[in-house]
């Protein structure tokens, strides 16, 4: 059996259930396939007088160790400037904060394999440790570090490209997040696998009784990236054709002040609700209600769970071309994918499903069995067990 040291700034606590959920359910499966794991998830420092700050007292409430689902996972504080500010620098401060706790954990649990998810900061923070504990070292790129990190400044992305030199294997999400990397002897050692599901979560009776003929769906974080309001500017187009159409929008973020005032300048009060952030178990309570069409324009996105969860429920998705989601999408047969930023593409994708009824649940359909074929956590755990495999080799 592998011994295998999981360190992931993105990782459930007693206090945030779903920060880095998708790391958890990877390592709930990987444990079931037959691995020992144990997490480590670094957490900034926060003085005990900015406790008084709702969001710096959470970080205070974050237990110092906490057992979630049988997984053991530690929460070591480390030193950050808030605002990326020295982001460059942030995995050497990572790293002393939590090589105390690391070397704690080696001495009952000699790890195998160091499984670090994100270049920076916590890749950079496992490269210095590895040095000391010589183990394979993968790191798994989500997005943020090809999307944010590497554009931040030279120095970023610098310490970026010098992480992934150093790991054994790199494993990016999607195809997108590897096309980012141009040197042969990199891609070489890359490997994607996508994030998944598990099927048996999403097996619901209670739905959500939803008003309207038609219905559509978006579930995010309401920010600019992700196109919500390329959403509203479509129905706009749409509701003369559609009068009973309805948009319901889960989530919250910094442009929900905006998109409400969008909704109400295009006159689409009675169309669009606002449910504001949901528990996830409210979120598939919405899936598996009556939806006709499933709609996330975003032009940034690393790869995208949220469109899987819905493909699980058969609703025909829409995504967009050139995101990571096309790993899983084939447009017109088992989703649709749309042209980024292009309200009129997006317009016309929504009407297709809309008044072609029969071929759109075709299309959803083909669409679930996509998901359930190869996109969840028990295929995703087969393929990292199978990276470990080759670099303990």
């Amino acid at each position: 059996m592998k011994n295998v040291l999981v360190i992931s700034h993105m990782y459930p606590s007693p206090i945030n259930s779903v920060l880095g959920i998708f790391v958890h359910k990877q390592v709930q499966k990987l444990i079931g396939e037959g691995c020992n794991v144990k997490v480590v998830c670094p957490v900034p420092y926060v003085p005990a007088f900015l406790g008084v700050v709702k969001k710096y007292r959470a970080y205070i409430q974050v237990p110092n160790k906490a057992v979630l689902d049988g997984v053991e996972v530690f929460y070591p504080r480390y030193f950050e400037i808030p605002k990326g500010i020295f982001l460059q620098n942030s995995g050497f401060f990572m790293y002393l904060g939590i090589k105390k706790t690391i070397g704690k954990i080696y001495r009952n649990f000699k790890f195998d394999v160091i499984h670090a998810h994100t270049a920076i900061p916590v890749g950079f923070a496992s490269m210095i440790l590895d040095k000391k504990y010589k183990v394979p070292l993968v790191v798994t790129i989500h997005g943020q570090d090809f999307q944010y990190t590497i554009k931040k400044n030279k120095s970023c992305r610098k310490n970026v490209f010098r992480v992934l030199k150093f790991a054994d294997k790199i494993i990016t999400v999607s195809n997108k997040l590897r096309n980012v990397i141009k040197e042969k002897y990199l891609l070489d050692k890359t490997v994607v696998i996508n994030n998944g599901i598990n099927p048996e979560e999403y097996a619901i009776d209670e739905q959500i009784e939803l008003k309207g003929q038609y219905v559509m769906l978006s579930v995010s974080s309401l920010i600019k990236t992700k196109g919500i309001d390329l959403n509203i500017n479509a129905l706009s187009k749409l509701v003369k054709k559609y009068p009973n159409i309805m948009y319901y929008i889960i989530g919250d973020g910094e442009e929900s002040k905006n998109l409400k005032k969008l909704v109400m300048d295009l006159n689409l009060s009675r169309n669009v609700i606002f449910l504001g952030k949901l528990p996830h178990s409210e979120v598939i309570k919405y899936m598996s209600s009556k939806c006709d069409v499933f709609s996330l324009p975003s032009w940034q996105e690393g790869f995208g769970i949220v469109y899987i969860e819905a493909m699980n429920n058969g609703i025909p998705v829409i995504g967009i071309k050139g995101q990571g989601i096309e790993d899983v999408i084939e447009d017109r047969k088992n989703g649709f994918l749309v042209e980024p930023k292009d309200v009129d593409d997006l317009a016309d994708t929504i009407d297709y499903i809309l008044s072609h009824k029969a071929a759109a649940k075709k299309i959803g359909k083909n669409g679930k069995n996509t998901v359930l074929s190869e996109f969840t956590w028990f295929r995703n755990a087969q393929k990292t067990i199978d990276i470990y495999d080759e670099i303990m080799r």
